[in-house]
């Protein structure tokens, strides 16, 4: 599925006022495109996310899939948070059979459908496990299982991977790399870290500080598998965190003269 945002406009009511959160965000997602949204905590990236999957409505403008507008949840799109949230009362297998069973489909179907990502994601010989039986990495693992058993044509991810530890971290990112080659899924992947969008990205869009807009994007022609440590993705990066940098500073400043004030 492509995805574009045009003009994106989004206004957050609160106890404190009206808190402006995306201005203007405009950009477009190929079929089949891994892309990759960085930038400075509250820029109004999850905001985006949120409109995208129809958990959120824009104030003006619009997102669409495929040309058609994207107003309200669809089976085509599915989020993917930080958190997995999973049922602790069902084990893996039924966890990832789960939206399955309630879109209707047979037993022994689901089943089947359920195994076969499990294998994807290397989780099947844990599918009688519970959840509190789980390390982190296998919960994301069960939840992307999950995800995929829907057959969605769009994985959209809000930092999946921000609570592990370094070393699952760098397992889960060449999984997903290889997972996204086999099934050609257009992933929207949201990350505050820049090397995991390098990492994982066709292209990394950065988004200004609060309001949010697309501030400028890169694409680097890296081979794949790509890892933390690759000397051509230092170097990327470097550029990159001097335009984040400025972003940052930007926001800093910003709070610190409302503090003043």
């Amino acid at each position: 599925m492509r995805l574009e945002a045009r003009d994106v406009h989004k206004c957050f009511r609160t106890r404190r006022g009206v808190t402006e959160a995306l201005d203007g965000a405009t950009f477009q997602v190929a079929s089949g495109e891994f892309v990759c949204i960085l930038g400075p905590s509250g820029c109004g990236k999850s905001t985006m996310l949120s409109i995208f999957a129809g958990l959120e409505s824009p104030d003006s403008g619009q997102v669409l899939g495929d040309g058609s507008p994207l107003t309200r949840p669809g089976s085509d799109r599915v989020v993917i948070f930080q958190e997995a949230a999973l049922f602790p009362w069902l084990n893996v297998l039924d966890n990832v059979a789960f939206g399955l069973q309630v879109a209707g489909m047979g037993r022994k179907e689901r089943r089947e459908r359920a195994i076969e990502y499990l294998r994807l994601v290397h989780l099947d010989r844990f599918q009688t496990a519970y959840i509190h039986e789980l390390s982190g990495g296998m919960k994301q693992r069960a939840e992307l299982a999950r995800a995929l058993a829907m057959e969605p044509k769009v994985l959209l991810m809000d930092e999946p991977f921000a609570a592990l530890d370094a070393q699952t971290r760098d397992i889960l990112h060449t999984e997903l790399q290889d997972i996204w080659a086999r099934t050609v899924k257009t992933i929207l992947f949201v990350t505050h870290n820049v090397r995991e969008a390098l990492v994982l990205g066709d292209r990394v869009l950065l988004m200004t500080s609060r309001p949010g807009s697309i501030k400028r994007e890169y694409e680097y022609q890296l081979p794949r598998p790509r890892a933390m440590e690759d000397h051509a993705l230092v170097d990327a990066a470097r550029e990159i965190l001097g335009d984040l940098r400025v972003e940052v500073n930007k926001e800093r400043e910003e709070r610190y003269a409302q503090l003043a004030d």
